[in-house]
């Protein structure tokens, strides 16, 4: 790929943090920046995290291709002094507390005024939980997902683990970005302290974020057991599972249609999700019957002719070895290793039709040699001017997007400064808009579209075209999440917006990519779950036939958030080059990226792809009952020391098995007492142990409070206040944004034709007399 291509290719980067950090920082060496892995005389630790393969562990090559090495011992002068120079010629830094603190970077940066330094720990440097231990399924257990995932009735299910390292580290990796771009603006770099567990709670499945038209209301009770998971079924069909996923009345009635227009459900009350859920004993016999005796692969292909959104739920062999991942570039065979070849997805993204991705293979060990050539010259510290400045302010995004990657991907702009504008229309308005009872907003949409003015336009007439392309003039970055093709189609595609201005960012997704045979199919979250393998891993065992994804929003808003990632480093490239950019962006392109690892050892392994439980570190542990009702508890052990401190803790007999002795004794203790006492008494040990908790305990959760994870905002159309994320959480500084709630469709249309497009009054009264433009 050429260097045009790499948007970040004059930034710097250094490697000093856990897996995290690590992942955070192979994200922007995909995105071109020259990031050095900083490691121990002898190597990492992390190299030898399992599986390994051959004397590679895979884990670890997957999260440090793309980067250079170098051999640096933090208890020697020699050694700091290498990392010092390193840190005066970087941009960004990735680091663990422990390493901040051996540095001298603790609550300012010191001598390193210029830089953007991201301390990524389970919980954060704050908060009473900051010195616990954490696993992925410890950190699982108290961001609300485990509450949410399982059979009603049933054992809380542990979502696959794999996703909380790459949910953090897209987090992490965004943070760094932003701050950069407040480095540039004002002068200054700053320390932002990432806690992994904040960044799953407002990052995999927010509690207080856009949740899908299906979710699309406010209820925020308690529940006791798992919901039901009835909106996304799956079906048994001839070769397998097909899942289905009915969200708007133009796909119920190609469903509708498909099952012979039955009389039973001819009336328009059924285009409701509402109501078709509680007819699901008479409507769920039929789509059996019609699914039942066809291969999964005629099923989908049909369901897209008739524009009904169907995935056959494939696992992750299947989905990597699929010919659409590979005639789109997502999957292929690369050194990730020196000498160690696989086939595994390689990246997330295109760039001008370019895959963002492996380049080269992770390092070999450093040794103590020369490491001249991994030395920058010193970086400027100009002095520090306009601090009141928000990162994006003075930027314009049009956010054609809709349902959670639309809200999502504007928000993580409109929060930051920009002004975005999503432009609405009244014939197919944004799935989000959608309420239970016709009301004229709902918390989800207040929650993910905040801080954005609305332009409603028609862009199926020339005139709303041309008003879109001069308003395109005036922008920077245009946000769209239709089908592949749909700017095409409209006469707006990337070609004809970058001859209307060449600085244009477009940045388009789609549930598939544009190049492979899967390009037309129709996907939203849970289909694009089924179809890479990931509904396949959330099962109780590898051989249960059942899944237990169906009410969690996964992928999209970890998508959205390197979707503004990539557009905010097309934003820099922008500011060396005066141009601006085409990319793409697959959700299911995400999934698989976030699952590499697996993917890898599925591929020298076949058939082992069945569960991440050999992505973890952990000896024993799960998920345990606890005194109360539907209370339950994580522990996870990760070594026999831990081992023996938990039969202390537990009071087990001393020669009691790791496996199934200890179970039954642990369950019987954790039987007696309450959740939060079992986690501090265990942490109290240094055992990684969490309670579960549920999404709306999360407001009250001390961990939360301390860190001000949530903030309150409030909405004219809905009651009271709201409990919303609060973005500047993580960062060391950053100016707040002006508040703005969520707009009525076309509320702004008026203020922005006559501000921004300089259209007359009489002007904008024709067009809306005409339905070219429409107001709230």
């Amino acid at each position: 790929m050429t260097a045009g291509k790499l948007l970040l290719d004059d930034v710097r980067v250094v490697d000093l943090g856990d897996a995290v950090g690590e992942a955070a920082a192979r994200l922007l060496a995909d995105l071109g920046a020259d990031t050095v892995k900083v490691e121990p005389p002898g190597g990492s630790p992390s190299r030898r995290q399992e599986p390994v393969v051959e004397g590679i562990s895979l884990p670890f090559a997957v999260r440090n291709v793309n980067k250079r090495a170098v051999a640096a011992d933090l208890d020697t002068p020699s050694g700091r002094a290498l990392v010092r120079r390193l840190l005066a010629g970087a941009d960004i830094a990735f680091m663990t507390p422990q390493v901040s603190d051996r540095l001298g970077i603790g609550e300012t940066l010191g001598e390193y005024g210029h830089l953007v330094v991201v301390v990524s720990s389970p919980f954060g440097r704050t908060g009473p939980r900051s010195d616990w231990q954490a696993t992925a399924r410890t950190l699982l257990a108290l961001s609300g997902s485990l509450s949410r995932s399982g059979s009603p009735g049933g054992v809380p299910l542990l979502p696959p683990r794999s996703i909380v390292e790459a949910t953090a580290a897209a987090q992490a990796a965004w943070t760094a970005v932003v701050g950069h771009v407040v480095r540039r603006r004002t002068g200054t770099g700053q320390i932002i302290d990432l806690s992994h567990h904040e960044a799953l709670v407002t990052g995999l499945d927010p509690a207080y974020g856009a949740q899908g038209s299906a979710a699309a209301g406010r209820s925020r009770r308690v529940r006791r057991g798992r919901p039901p998971a009835d909106v996304y079924p799956v079906y048994r069909c001839a070769d397998g599972n097909v899942r289905l996923c009915l969200l708007s009345e133009r796909q119920w009635r190609g469903m509708f249609t498909w099952l012979g227009e039955p009389e039973e459900f001819a009336d328009p009350a059924y285009n409701s999700i509402a109501a078709r859920v509680a007819a699901a004993d008479r409507l769920e016999p039929l789509i059996t019957d019609l699914f039942a005796d066809r291969p999964a692969a005629e099923l989908v292909e049909e369901a897209a002719r008739r524009g009904v959104p169907l995935a056959q739920v494939l696992t992750l062999g299947d989905a990597v070895a699929s010919d659409h991942f590979t005639a789109a570039g997502t999957v292929a065979l690369r050194e990730i290793a020196p000498g160690f070849a696989t086939t595994l997805p390689v990246g997330f993204a295109d760039v001008e039709g370019h895959r963002l991705g492996i380049r080269s293979a992770s390092p070999e060990p450093p040794g103590t040699q020369d490491t001249q050539d991994t030395q920058w010259p010193p970086r400027n510290s100009p002095t520090a001017s306009h601090t009141d400045v928000a990162p994006f302010s003075g930027i314009r995004v049009l956010n054609l997007g809709v349902i959670v990657f639309g809200a999502e991907a504007g928000r993580a702009f409109a929060d930051l400064g920009a002004d975005v504008i999503k432009i609405e229309s009244t014939t197919f308005p944004d799935g989000l808009r959608q309420t239970r009872r016709g009301e004229a907003m709902n918390a989800s949409f207040a929650w993910g579209n905040r801080g954005e003015r609305s332009l409603g336009l028609d862009l199926r007439t020339d005139e709303g075209r041309q008003l879109f392309k001069d308003l395109v003039r005036h922008s920077d970055v245009i946000l769209a999440n239709f089908k592949p093709g749909t700017l095409d189609s409209l006469g707006i595609g990337h070609a004809v917006l970058e001859a209307v201005n060449p600085g244009i960012v477009v940045l388009e997704s789609a549930a598939f990519s544009t190049k492979g045979p899967w390009s037309n199919r129709l996907g939203y979250g849970p289909l694009v779950r089924a179809s890479c393998g990931v509904t396949s891993l959330w099962r109780y065992a590898p051989d249960d036939t059942e899944s237990w994804d169906g009410v969690t929003v996964f992928p999209d808003h970890v998508a959205a958030k390197l979707g503004a990632l990539t557009v905010a480093a097309a934003l820099l490239a922008k500011e060396r080059t005066g141009r601006g950019a085409h990319l793409e962006i697959a959700q299911s392109d995400v999934v698989l990226h976030q699952f590499a690892a697996l993917a890898a050892l599925e591929a020298v392994r076949p058939g082992s792809a069945i569960s991440d439980a050999g992505v973890g570190t952990a000896l024993f542990g799960g998920v345990f009952a606890c005194a109360g009702d539907d209370e339950w508890c994580v522990i996870d052990v990760r070594n026999g020391r831990e081992a023996e401190l938990l039969r202390r803790a537990t009071a087990a007999p001393p020669d009691s098995q790791v496996d199934s002795d200890l179970h039954e004794h642990v369950a019987k203790w954790t039987a007696e007492r309450p959740p939060a006492e079992i986690a501090e008494t265990l942490q109290g040990f240094g055992i990684p142990a969490a309670a579960m908790l549920r999404q709306p305990e999360l407001l009250y959760d001390p961990q939360s409070r301390a860190r001000g994870t949530f903030t309150t905002m409030r909405h004219p159309l809905l009651e009271g206040e709201l409990p919303a994320e609060n973005v500047a959480a993580p960062f060391g500084r950053l100016a707040p944004a002006p508040s703005r709630p969520a707009p009525l469709s076309g509320e702004h249309t008026v203020e922005i034709c006559t501000e921004v497009l300089g259209l007359t009054p009489e002007r904008v009264q024709d067009l809306i007399d005409r339905r070219v433009i429409h107001q709230s």
